[in-house]
């Protein structure tokens, strides 16, 4: 990679990033949860339940980080803890009717968003801007691992 290239992609993903992000603080403002406890919200909403532990590693932050984004979300009513059901010795965090609610309003306006944003993306380069974000995706994630 050239150094134009590799300051064009990184100029980019700033972008791209800036963008989302005043799009998501502007979506998550409504239900008054900062980002971070959003995407708890999101991750722990896709699956019905989770643990702290699986939800920091997923998130790529430490326990003690996803603990207290766990914490303001159960005194906030959107998240509960509970018991394990198969080892009492864990605790699962669930999305109460506030936040299952709150996380159904969220996946649809994501959803309406970037389809929105998807539209306007030419039909014959669709398939090639997918395929460009995994194959991104892929090397970020492979980076991070060492």
């Amino acid at each position: 990679m050239t150094d134009i290239e590799g300051a064009t992609l990184r100029e980019s993903l700033r972008q791209l990033v800036r963008h989302l992000g005043v799009l998501e603080k502007s979506d998550t403002g409504e239900g008054g949860i900062s980002l971070a406890q959003c995407h708890a919200l999101v991750e722990i909403g896709r699956d019905g339940k989770a643990n702290l532990n699986e939800l920091a590693q997923r998130m790529h932050v430490d326990k003690s980080t996803m603990s207290r984004t766990i914490e303001q979300l159960v005194r906030a009513g959107i998240a509960m803890r509970e018991p394990d059901e198969t080892d009492r010795r864990y605790v699962v965090i669930r999305l109460s009717k506030t936040g299952q609610h709150l996380f159904e309003r969220t996946e649809h306006d994501m959803d309406t968003y970037f389809q929105r944003i998807f539209m306007r993306i030419a039909s014959e380069k669709r398939q090639q801007v997918l395929q460009s974000l995994a194959l991104l995706n892929e090397a970020i994630m492979h980076d991070a691992q060492g």
